[in-house]
């Protein structure tokens, strides 16, 4: 069908692209009387089967190969950090692959997941740098797997952070992947992991024995201190504007959109919270979603939350593709001049929420967008709460406990190992002389009009280049 529609359309094509060219041609041909007979009836090729391949006509024979890479992980307790790294991957590429570990090979390797595997897939699934999702995908690269990988899924490379992944014999999980030369590495996220968010929970577990029984309940007294000594070891997250600016759309409403607003606390960002800013985005054209102040959080639900300062939880909700911007430290109570301000026709609200009482003295913060017939209640998909999902680890705390000794030993290595890296993405222009380092990111090549530098593949990243300020 491609080759009869370009044997209808190639006058027109050539007419349009190379009018003095094809005109030269035509007249050509008609003064030779071009023809069969011209020949001796020697049968000849239309004109457009002899150029079809010459890409005289036809621009789509030389449109740049889409590179596709490969980054997995067990994306447990889904944070920025996460967010981050995929975001780097899809740097890298065109279109990103993401693997989720699956529940069974995360047991073998590193302990019990807190998220089964339907929450984790939610999550990545709902992540804007995303393309595609495979499940249950193995902890190690395999060369079965990185042969499917390359041959099934089409993945030009496989992409890691510069952290250590081990095996529990010690080797690397992503050797085959370097020895194939398909391996690249990009920039692990300061300030946070998935250890370190159990770890903050399990600071405010308290245990008490008697009558034979063993009973783990959140502690509300001794939370702030335990809190701070438990995270002694770990870098802190310290908040940029550039970081803000990677995760956001960068886009603002039309004139005629129709802003949707909801907000909350979206403290330790679940699979729940990805199913109902879904839903809230399909009832209009921009979502727009107001995180709560650490202290409003604080106020309402009592210590230890959130669990996720406010900076921490905002890049969690920017990450996701349902969303378009947020307010970092909205107010509990939503007032007319607000909605206002950001032309906001629908406040909604899900039937799922952490706790809907108020404080003495406190009125409805909904009290005006009702008023104004503009609020809803949002059946919520998921009855997943951040509460609850703070008390699978209390009630597993002792599982939780070992298998954090275990990683957080090899985190503190990374951090007294760790070296400055510039920069968000490194590039390698290979010239006549040695290769180049150029520290530039996505945006600013776009913004100078250098595109194409993109389409330069930098070679494999080995740990040595690590050592020295390498990217993930």
């Amino acid at each position: 069908m491609a080759m009869e529609y370009e044997a209808q359309n190639w006058i027109w094509d050539g007419l349009y692209y190379c009018p003095r060219l094809f005109g030269g041609l035509m007249l050509t041909a008609a003064l030779l009387g071009l023809s069969t007979t011209y020949f001796g009836g020697i049968g000849l090729f239309p004109l457009s089967y002899v150029w079809s391949d010459s890409g005289v006509f036809h621009k789509k024979k030389f449109e740049k190969k889409r590179v596709r890479v490969y980054m997995d992980g067990c994306f447990d307790l889904m944070h920025y950090g996460h967010a981050n790294a995929l975001r780097q991957a899809k740097a890298l590429g065109d279109e990103l692959v993401v693997g989720v570990v699956s529940d069974e090979e995360i047991i073998a390797n590193k302990g019990p997941p807190v998220l089964p595997m339907e929450e984790r897939l939610a999550l990545v699934s709902g992540l804007k740098w995303v393309d595609q999702v495979i499940a249950n995908a193995p902890y190690a690269i395999t060369e079965q797997f990185m042969n499917s990988l390359f041959n099934e899924h089409k993945i030009d490379y496989i992409i890691h952070g510069d952290d250590p992944c081990l095996l529990p014999d010690g080797s690397d999980a992503y050797a085959l992947a370097k020895k194939a030369g398909r391996y690249k590495q990009i920039k692990r996220t300061e300030g946070v992991s998935s250890t370190d968010i159990v770890g903050r929970i399990l600071s405010s577990v308290k245990d008490t024995e008697g009558g034979g029984d063993n009973t783990s309940t959140l502690s509300n007294g001794d939370f702030g201190e335990r809190h701070q000594s438990q995270r002694g070891q770990i870098s802190q997250f310290l908040p940029t504007s550039q970081r803000i600016v990677q995760f956001s759309n960068g886009k603002g409403p039309g004139p005629n959109a129709c802003v949707v607003y909801i907000d909350g606390a979206f403290d330790l960002f679940h699979a729940g919270h990805v199913e109902i800013l879904k839903k809230a985005k399909q009832l209009g054209d921009f979502l727009l979603v107001g995180i709560h102040t650490d202290h409003i959080v604080r106020e309402h639900r009592g210590v230890p939350y959130p669990v996720m300062h406010v900076h921490e939880r905002s890049l969690s909700v920017l990450a996701c593709r349902f969303v378009d911007e947020v307010i970092i430290g909205a107010p509990w109570e939503l007032t007319k001049d607000m909605i206002t301000t950001f032309n906001i026709s629908i406040v909604v609200h899900g039937t799922i929420a952490e706790s809907n009482t108020l404080l003495p003295g406190e009125t409805d913060p909904y009290a005006v967008p009702k008023s104004m017939g503009i609020f809803r209640f949002l059946e919520s998909p998921k009855s997943l709460t951040t509460s609850s999902v703070a008390q699978r680890i209390v009630t597993n705390h002792e599982a939780y406990m070992k298998r954090n000794a275990k990683k957080s030993e090899s985190e503190k290595k990374y951090y007294e190992e760790k070296t400055y890296v510039a920069g968000e993405l490194r590039m390698f222009l290979c010239g006549p002389k040695q290769p180049v380092d150029v520290q530039i990111t996505r945006q600013e090549l776009a913004a100078k009009g250098l595109a194409m530098l993109m389409q330069i593949s930098p070679p494999p990243i080995s740990r040595s280049d690590s050592a020295n300020g390498g990217e993930r």
